[in-house]
């Protein structure tokens, strides 16, 4: 159930991906499309005053400029189909470089311990997942922002500039979440020589780490909420049993007295809580 969210929101991603592309594609035809020059009207017409206008040639839309210092510098078509190129990993990358796995997966197992099937639906989940993942991950957008992208738009720094300068701060929050096993395990893996400092980890050895470093983070935040729910249920199957009552389903009567535990100890306030402050908020 939970997949069928993320395939709409890939769904939808795959959409506008080809709308500005065929957007795209039309534009640069239209700067590349010869000039038709236009039919000199009669002589006797009062439509040929001045004659013809000459044909203005188009500027190129895909070329590569090198500059003294070796580096290359695209157009700005080149550049926009790269971004729209990158855009198809936004999804995963929404999923896997940012806090979203680790909230999701503790909603998840939130509403599992609790019994409940279908409410909060998937949808909800997983805007809420995003509103709290733009939360957090607020600072490291901001830092982003203001040392790539807005010098980028000022066309202070190239685009390799930027893109070094934008995966910076997510280089030190994926890094900070990391553990220094699961570093060393992707190290062996790819064979990789031993890291001299925390900061020189590279993102193929660090993307992966920071995942699996996720996954056991939200599974032990999920493991202790389920305890106390798993507490309910074991009370109430003892009390059906004792009184004869095997036939009546345990779920039926615990379902009630979660809910109104969860509702007591205002439990979303102390799972939205608990997840910021895993990540130092």
């Amino acid at each position: 159930m939970l997949m069928s969210g993320l395939r709409d929101i890939f769904r939808l991603t795959k959409y506008l991906l080809l709308i500005a592309f065929m957007l795209m594609s039309v534009s640069s035809w239209a700067q590349t499309a010869p000039v038709v020059n236009p039919v000199p009207a009669p002589n006797n017409s009062a439509v040929n005053v001045g004659g013809s206008l000459p044909a203005i040639p188009g500027l190129p839309a895909l070329t590569v400029k090198t500059n003294k210092d070796g580096t290359q510098e695209y157009t700005v078509t080149l550049q926009i189909l790269g971004v729209m190129t990158l855009l198809t990993f936004l999804p995963a990358l929404l999923m896997m470089v940012t806090s979203f796995t680790r909230i999701i997966i503790v909603f998840s197992i939130l509403r599992q311990a609790l019994g409940l099937q279908q409410s909060p639906s998937n949808q909800i989940l997983i805007g809420l997942a995003l509103f709290l993942t733009f939360f957090i991950m607020q600072p490291v957008f901001n830092k982003a922002n203001e040392d790539a992208l807005q010098p980028y738009i000022n066309q202070q720094i190239t685009a390799n500039v930027a893109i070094e300068k934008a995966a910076a701060p997510f280089h030190t929050f994926m890094l900070a979440q990391t553990r220094e096993s699961d570093i060393n395990l992707f190290v062996g893996i790819a064979k990789h020589p031993p890291i001299a400092t925390p900061q020189d980890t590279p993102f193929n050895i660090l993307i992966p780490a920071f995942i699996i470093s996720e996954l056991k983070t939200a599974f032990q935040i999920g493991f202790i909420i389920f305890i106390p729910f798993l507490v309910i249920d074991i009370v109430v199957s003892s009390v059906l049993m004792a009184m004869g009552m095997m036939m009546l389903s345990p779920l039926i009567i615990s379902l009630p007295f979660k809910i109104m535990l969860f509702v007591l100890v205002d439990g979303w306030a102390m799972i939205v809580g608990t997840l910021a402050a895993s990540y130092g908020i």
